[in-house]
């Protein structure tokens, strides 16, 4: 059973929140990030990407760039930037885009459950992008990106929700995106042992974006009981940084494909390809965004059509039964010859933030050949985890990205917590 446990934020000031928030470190690269810091030097990119104080000569993951991450943010603390709950507390973070709501649990989860896979996994993670958080954390000591979490809806955490969600809240702003955000802070005491015993009977959580940042977050709490072999399990480096919503509010948006050439075939040779696993019909819209699990989107020449998986490449399997699974196995890999998509250079990824223009742009542009895909849903994303098994490379994109700079949770021992 999970174990989800309020503590003591630092927050933003109110009434500096808007200009802190910032979108997660790994959006944006390094030139981007520096011109936003230039144009906003309190947005949170200047301590999540601190390289963005530094010229090019330095490196992005030097020593002097954590300095630079855990010197500042001693500073803004000190001058008033954030401010520190007086007790351990749980948050409400809701974010409204494009009409839609979505509201999470701020907290913090247990290294130990991420190890014994109560918090469950559908990606691999990456050594080299596990190493720069572990570093940030550990020079900062502190968590300042939330990892997006995702439990199967509870009646008593939504009736929760709505009561407090009631209540004035301590931040109401809208992003540079058009994204609204809205947080509370639940510091009454009923409330937090009923989150907190909710939370005990849901028998597992799901990491729905955030892997690299959770697996750091991990890493730091068990290289810190190495450094402290006396440590209790209430130590605030037990524990990391997490925003946890009910699957029924989420939403995740295709995450489609583009592909550089053909692997060789004509036009009307790679059409007959395609045929041998799908049905191929011109699509009744342009561009074509599909409807329905099985179904594809196909821009080659100027032209949309659809695809629709055929009977004998279906599967009932967690994994190979997804979307981009047939794609990749049907299509990709037999046909364009896509052997592995996480480092084959003909291939990119285009969220579906970017719209299905994007596609037809870069099709004209400097790819040959794109799919859009049906997005894969959240009881899929729930069903390869619990099989214990892993989603193909770039499988979901949700939106909207939860900000960092708007919680932070310190990994020194903290006021209030009352602990397991």
């Amino acid at each position: 059973m999970a174990e989800i446990r309020p503590f003591s934020a630092y927050r933003p000031a109110p009434g500096r929140e808007s200009r802190i928030a910032a979108l997660p470190y790994d959006v944006y690269n390094r030139e981007e990030a520096a011109e936003i810091v230039r144009k906003n030097p309190d947005s949170f990119l200047a301590i999540d990407r601190a390289e963005t104080g530094f010229g090019n000569e330095v490196d992005t993951y030097a020593p002097q760039v954590y300095e630079r991450a855990a010197g500042l943010l001693r500073e803004r603390i000190a001058e008033g930037s954030f401010i520190r709950e007086e007790k351990a507390c749980y948050y409400l973070y809701e974010q409204v885009m494009d009409g839609k709501a979505q509201t999470g649990i701020v907290a913090c989860a247990s290294i130990d459950d991420y190890l014994n896979n109560v918090i469950k996994k559908h990606e691999n993670t990456r050594a080299d992008k596990e190493q720069d958080r572990i570093n940030h954390v550990d020079v900062c000591n502190m968590q300042t990106g939330p990892i997006f979490l995702a439990y199967r809806t509870s009646d008593v955490l939504r009736e929760l929700t709505a009561e407090v969600k009631g209540q004035e809240a301590v931040y109401d702003f809208v992003s540079e995106d058009g994204v609204r955000h809205r947080v509370w802070v639940i510091g009454d005491e009923g409330r937090i042992e009923t989150i907190r015993k909710s939370f005990s009977e849901i028998p597992a959580v799901y990491i729905a974006d955030g892997h690299h940042r959770c697996a750091s977050a991990v890493k730091v709490g068990l290289k810190r009981r190495q450094k402290y072999p006396e440590f209790t399990g209430e130590e605030e480096f037990n524990y990391f940084l997490a925003v946890l919503f009910p699957d029924e509010e989420l939403h995740i948006m295709d995450y489609n494909r583009v592909v550089r050439d053909l692997n060789g075939y004509t036009a009307e040779e790679f059409m007959e390809k395609v045929s041998e696993g799908f049905l191929v019909e011109d699509a009744p819209a342009s561009p074509y965004k599909p409807d329905k699990k099985g179904c594809f989107g196909m821009y080659l020449d100027g032209n949309w059509y659809k695809l629709t998986a055929k009977s004998h490449i279906l599967s009932e399997d967690a994994v190979d039964g997804l979307d981009v699974s047939l794609l990749q196995n049907h299509l990709l890999k037999p046909v364009l010859g896509i052997e592995d998509p996480k480092t084959d250079r003909r291939i990119d990824f285009v969220g579906g933030i970017r719209g299905l223009k994007e596609l037809e742009r870069r099709v004209h542009g400097d790819m040959r050949v794109a799919f859009s895909m049906y997005p894969t849903s959240i009881g899929e994303l729930f069903a390869v985890a619990d099989a214990g098994r892993l989603m193909p490379p770039k499988s979901t994109w949700f939106e909207p990205k939860l900000r960092s700079g708007l919680f932070l949770h310190g990994l020194e021992s903290q006021p209030g917590c009352t602990g397991r």
